[in-house]
């Protein structure tokens, strides 16, 4: 089984580079954040013409979550997180995996930028609230899929310039302490995981020439239950999307499970 995690920045926009991605790439599931749509504007029709079901958890022109699967997946939530703003930024489904019952999450984390403002507040205060809902749900079930955009770069190896990113949202040191409080809970960065050394990123700022530098930043991530460890077999950081015509700013992470 192969699960994609994609931030399209727009799902409308980018829908031509979506569907030549699932047409190459045929995952099983695809989960994309700042889909920046309402649901009755989502364009079902395209993906249920790849055969692929649509759950989906949108908000009108910021933010919204979405999981295409080619099979139906079940008890679909979108209320894990205590929003106090409302915004569309997590949805959640259980699938079956050798008769292992996974749950899988999607999650775009508030940015958190500018940090002396109230978006930085609330960035901490989201964290923690999924903190709190994560200690819930392993109470329940150990096997957990978390995966989407963080916004949060866990280490310098995870950004091409470190020391300019000191005072960001993305890098204090904070907010990669909470990162490393959910992978504390019984959670691998699988990436890292996989890769200990190596240099890869997910993100690449439309400014500067970001991309034909490789000025980019690893903020995707997908974490993976420990009890599920041994059931992964490859991970991917994809950037041909990242390369093609009006592309996302974000490229696909992909994981193979067995």
């Amino acid at each position: 089984m192969i699960i994609s995690s994609w931030n399209v920045n727009s799902v409308r926009a980018r829908i031509e580079n979506i569907t030549d991605y699932i047409k190459k790439n045929s995952p099983d599931i695809l989960m994309i954040q700042e889909i920046k749509t309402e649901e009755i504007n989502f364009p079902f029709d395209e993906f249920n013409k790849l055969k692929y079901e649509s759950y989906v958890f949108g908000q009108k022109s910021y933010n919204g979550v979405a999981i295409l699967s080619k099979n139906k997946m079940q008890n679909i939530s979108t209320n894990l997180i205590n929003d106090n703003l409302k915004q569309s930024r997590v949805i959640s489904g259980d699938i079956l995996l050798k008769k292992k019952n996974i749950k899988l999450i999607n999650l775009y984390v508030p940015n958190g930028n500018p940090v002396d403002t109230e978006k930085y507040t609330y960035k901490k205060n989201w964290l923690n609230n999924l903190i709190k809902q994560l200690k819930n749900l392993l109470k329940k079930n150990k096997n957990i899929i978390l995966g989407g955009d963080f916004n949060i770069i866990p280490s310098a190896e995870d950004v091409y310039n470190s020391k300019s990113f000191e005072d960001d949202a993305l890098f204090k040191l904070e907010i990669r302490k909470k990162l490393r409080e959910i992978i504390n809970l019984g959670f691998h960065d699988i990436y890292r995981y996989f890769n200990i050394d190596k240099r890869e990123y997910t993100f690449w700022d439309y400014q500067s020439g970001s991309w034909q530098k490789n000025n980019g930043m690893r903020i995707d991530h997908f974490l993976i239950s420990n009890t599920l460890i041994n059931n992964v077999v490859k991970v991917n950081i994809n950037k041909i999307p990242r390369s093609k015509v009006k592309p996302s700013d974000h490229t696909p992470i992909e994981i193979e499970i067995n």
